[in-house]
């Protein structure tokens, strides 16, 4: 079993930044490609943007040009840099092998947008 680890949650003002980052307790990534997702409150887990080893990166509409996705050289932590944050960013933020396995779930960092 392999979790996910979250880092780089907070609270943050409307069009503010963040930046999250994922790792797999320090390893490589054991999988070729991970994903953030994220929960707002009453709302059913959606992803966000998921990345490949090679760097090939995609987002769902509601993010894009406004989320980036990145990694390392090292393929051992991925990053989630959130520009021009809303009120409706606000969600537990969760990474995970993609496609998500039940085991690969980690914690997630809380990511609330308020002024």
């Amino acid at each position: 079993q392999v979790q996910l680890v979250e880092s780089g949650g907070g609270l943050v003002q409307p069009g503010g930044s963040i930046t999250l980052s994922c790792t797999e307790s320090g390893n490589i990534f054991s999988q070729n490609v991970i994903g953030w997702y994220r929960q707002a409150p009453g709302k059913q887990r959606e992803k966000v943007a998921v990345i490949n080893s090679s760097g090939t990166t995609s987002y769902v509409a509601a993010v894009k040009g406004r989320f980036t996705i990145s990694k390392n050289a090292a393929w051992n932590t991925v990053y989630l840099q959130m520009n021009s944050l809303k009120l409706e960013d606000t969600a537990v933020y969760y990474c995970t092998h993609y496609p998500p396995t039940s085991q690969s779930w980690g914690q997630g960092t809380q990511v609330t947008v308020s002024s």
